[in-house]
């Protein structure tokens, strides 16, 4: 399924997100983020809400290109330096990943502040 900019927000909807069986994060910094990806326990997870945190790692792993993760509300940016981006969790804590071809590697959770 080729997916355009004017695609990328109905390809990553939940309802698409069950249905996708290739897994696109590679690698993870944070085992409590891998923990709950995986297994959904919430042990681990410093955030107050965290059934957005859960929504999240979802839509990267439906992704097949950074950009994808574009979507309102997530704050999406390419850090500086490293190729890293970034999306907002809540007001200081940040996922942060890196991307190797077409898979999200080294996914963590970050404190900003």
């Amino acid at each position: 399924m080729a997916v355009d900019g004017g695609d990328v927000k109905r390809y990553v909807t939940p309802a698409r997100v069950g249905i996708i069986s290739a897994r696109v994060m590679r690698t993870f910094r944070s085992r409590a983020l891998r923990r709950y990806f995986e297994a959904r326990d919430a042990a681990g997870l410093s955030v107050p809400n965290v059934s957005r945190i859960g929504r999240m790692p979802r839509v990267l792993d439906a992704a097949s290109r950074p950009e994808h993760v574009n979507l309102p509300g997530y704050h999406f940016h390419a850090l500086r330096g490293a190729r890293r981006w970034s999306i907002r969790v809540t007001g200081n804590r940040r996922i942060t990943f890196g991307w190797d071809g077409g898979d999200a590697i080294d996914v963590d959770l970050e404190d900003y502040h």
